[in-house]
C-alpha cells in the first residue's frame, strides 16, 4: 500500500500563490508517476500536472502551463505543486495521485493511489 498525504491548500486572492505538497509513504518503491488532479462539484476530476520519479519527465494541462510548477524531492518522497497567478477558475479540491505507469497519463483511471485532497479557494 502507498499512502499519500496532501497539504498546503487554503484561501488566496486572485493573483496569489500557493504551494501544495504530497508526501508518499508505505510501499512506494516502484511507483513511477505522480500526478496532481483537481475536481469541482459536478465535474469530472481534471488532470493538472504529472511528474515521473526518475528521469524528470513533466507534463501540464494547458490551463495551468506557465503558472504552475511541479517538482519532486526524492529524498523526502514528496512532490510539490507551486501554483502562481491563481484565478477563481483554479478553485477546486486538489488531489495527489500515484501510479505504476512509465509515462505520464492524464486519465485518472491509470492512477492507483490517491490522497484525501486539499481545498484550494481563490477569491476574486
Amino acid at each position: 500500500q502507498v499512502q499519500l498525504v496532501e497539504s498546503g491548500g487554503g484561501l488566496v486572492q486572485t493573483g496569489g500563490s500557493l504551494r501544495l505538497s504530497c508526501a508518499a509513504s508505505g510501499r512506494s518503491f516502484g511507483i513511477y508517476t505522480m500526478g496532481w488532479f483537481r475536481q469541482v462539484p459536478g465535474k469530472e476530476r481534471e488532470f493538472v500536472s504529472g511528474i515521473r520519479w526518475s528521469g524528470g519527465s513533466i507534463d501540464y494541462a494547458d490551463s495551468v502551463k506557465g503558472r504552475f510548477t511541479i517538482s519532486r524531492d526524492n529524498a523526502k518522497n514528496t512532490v510539490y505543486l507551486q501554483m502562481d497567478s491563481l484565478t477563481p477558475e483554479d478553485t477546486a479540491l486538489y488531489y495527489c495521485a500515484a501510479g505504476w505507469m512509465t509515462t505520464i497519463l492524464a486519465s485518472s483511471a491509470h492512477y492507483t493511489y490517491w490522497g484525501q485532497g486539499t481545498q484550494v479557494t481563490v477569491s476574486s
